[in-house]
Formats: structure tokens, C-alpha cells, sequence
């Protein structure tokens, strides 16, 4: 019962940081230590599930699917969804500097929290960092792309697919490439006005995203484990600058739901940010929320380590 409340927790971290534009619930995972436990959770479910369940019934069926484990996890991702959908909206019109203030703190210290996964490290390991951060910052300039699908279905399935794949990496925010393509409002208000046809319809593509991108994830993690936490530490510093408070928008275009999508940045100091839009910038409240997610991170983290960390062997990275 510990462990499920424990679990139904961390759901709803994950849940809360992929409502903010900007933040990744995979993170959240990460540093609590479950984010590997969960890519290869969701890789039992498939084809091996039917043969669980001829082999020894519903008993080795939630075995296999570690049952456990996702129904708590799931319940507070759903739960943390529904009710901050409402808070995230009210934060980001009336507070925005603020919350990604405390992003910013919590994702900058998650890089260190990662850090300590990595085992074995080699110096071409700087490989798969670069093209993690040259991923995350790319991926957002390629997503208005999929707006240009049109029908509505076709949309919003390549966007669920999209987005709960963005979901299983650390630093890179579903919620943010659904805003970058448009989708932001639409699956957002669908969820809370519970618009049965359009979460079904984003449902089938995240279910799809979860099928593959799930197995390519565990995979590399089990071949090619250094490696891969390194291509994750780029996803996430290449987050960071998404999060910095004092930013000042440049360029954007208008999604097919006629929101406004941020296409890039310029990134200003508190003095210029206050002399440029004649607001506040809030200098001690924005440190005092960075420390506090920083210091929030390490904590969190450290508690969880023990929990995730195990030892793996990769395949031509330790010869």
C-alpha cells in the first residue's frame, strides 16, 4: 500500500509537469526514480501479454504487466491532469515568470540528478549529448509541420503519438510540441470539458506512440544504457532555455486553432526584461522559485536513487 501511494505520487508529479508547457513528465519520472521501471513497464504491453495470460491467467497477466505499478501511477497522471489543467491556465496568464521559474530550477537540477547514471562513461558519450541537445532544440521548429495535416483526425492522433512519446523523454515537453503544433488548447480544453470524441481520438495515437516509441526506448537502455542517458541529458539542457523567466518573444505563427505559437526567443537579463516591458521582473521571487525546485530536484532525488539504479552492460561503449 506504501508503494502504491508512493507511486499514485509520482504519477501525479508526472502529470503536473507535462501540463506546463515547457516540462516533461518523463523528467519528473527520472527523478524519482520509477523512469526506467517505466519504459520497460510499458513495453510488456503487446503481443507477450496475450501469451502471459494463456500461461497462467489474470494473476500472471498483472505480473507481467506489472499492475502494480500502473494502475497507481496512471490514476495520479489522470488525477493531476484534470485538476491542474485548471491551475496551469490560471498560472501562466497571472504568474508565468514565477512558474517557470521553478521549472527552470527543477529541470536545470534534474541534470545533475541524471549525471549520477552514468556508469562506464567514454569520451564519444559527448556524441549522443550534442544530438540530444541539438534534438531538443530543433524538434519545436519542426512541429508546426504536423498542423499542416488538416483533417482534424488525422491531426490529433500524430499529435497524441507525438506528445506521449515526448512524455517518455526527460526535457522534452509533450505539452509544449502539442503547443508548437497548434494543439495545445484544443486537447486541453477537450479534457476538461470531457470531450469523449476528441480524447479518444488523441487517446488512439498515444497508445500507438506508447506501442513503439516504448520499445525503442527500452532497447537503447538496455544495449546502450551510458549512451542513452547521455542523449537524455542533452534533451533536457536543451529544454532549459525554453524555461528561462525573463525571454522576449520574436517570432511566431498562428496554429489552426488561431493560438498564437511561439516559434522563437530572445533571452533577456531581469534589467532588460523590466526596462523592455516596463513590468517587474521579479528578481527575488523568480531565484527564491528556482532554489526552491533546484533544491526540491536533490532531495527527491536522492531519496529515489537506490530505487532505480542497477547495474547494465553496454553493447560496444565498454570494450
Amino acid at each position: 500500500m506504501k508503494r502504491s501511494y508512493s507511486i499514485f505520487l509520482k504519477g501525479a508529479g508526472m502529470g503536473a509537469a507535462d501540463a506546463v508547457p515547457g516540462v516533461s513528465g518523463g523528467t519528473i519520472a527520472f527523478i524519482t526514480g520509477i523512469y526506467e521501471e517505466l519504459i520497460h513497464t510499458i513495453k510488456q504491453f503487446g503481443p507477450t501479454a496475450f501469451t502471459a495470460w494463456r500461461r497462467g491467467g489474470w494473476a500472471e497477466l498483472a505480473v507481467h504487466l506489472n499492475l502494480a505499478f500502473v494502475v497507481p501511477l496512471l490514476a495520479g497522471i489522470a488525477a493531476s491532469l484534470i485538476s491542474v489543467a485548471h491551475l496551469v491556465t490560471y498560472l501562466m496568464a497571472e504568474h508565468a515568470l514565477l512558474l517557470d521559474a521553478f521549472f527552470f530550477g527543477l529541470v536545470a537540477a534534474s541534470v545533475l540528478v541524471v549525471s549520477r547514471e552514468l556508469p562506464n562513461w567514454r569520451l564519444w558519450h559527448v556524441v549522443p549529448l550534442a544530438v540530444g541537445l541539438l534534438l531538443a532544440r530543433a524538434l519545436p521548429g519542426l512541429m508546426p509541420v504536423v498542423a499542416t495535416l488538416g483533417q482534424e483526425t488525422l491531426l490529433l492522433v500524430v499529435g497524441g503519438a507525438i506528445a506521449i512519446s515526448a512524455l517518455l523523454l526527460p526535457g522534452v515537453s509533450g505539452s509544449f510540441l502539442l503547443l508548437t503544433m497548434g494543439l495545445y488548447g484544443t486537447v486541453m480544453e477537450g479534457i476538461k470539458g470531457f470531450d469523449l470524441a476528441l480524447i479518444a481520438q488523441f487517446g488512439l495515437g498515444c497508445v500507438l506512440g506508447l506501442f513503439f516509441f516504448s520499445r525503442l526506448l527500452s532497447w537503447m537502455l538496455r544495449c546502450f544504457h551510458t549512451a542513452t542517458l547521455q542523449l537524455l541529458v542533452g534533451f533536457i539542457l536543451g529544454s532549459l532555455p525554453t524555461l528561462w523567466p525573463w525571454r522576449e518573444l520574436v517570432r511566431y505563427q498562428l496554429g489552426p486553432d488561431g493560438r498564437m505559437i511561439p516559434l522563437d526567443y530572445r533571452y533577456l537579463s531581469p534589467g532588460n526584461y523590466a526596462l523592455l516591458t516596463g513590468e517587474s521582473a521579479q528578481l527575488f521571487g523568480v531565484l527564491a522559485l528556482m532554489l526552491a525546485g533546484l533544491i526540491l530536484v536533490l532531495v527527491v532525488g536522492r531519496q529515489s536513487r537506490p530505487s532505480q539504479a542497477r547495474p547494465h552492460k553496454e553493447e560496444g561503449s565498454d570494450a
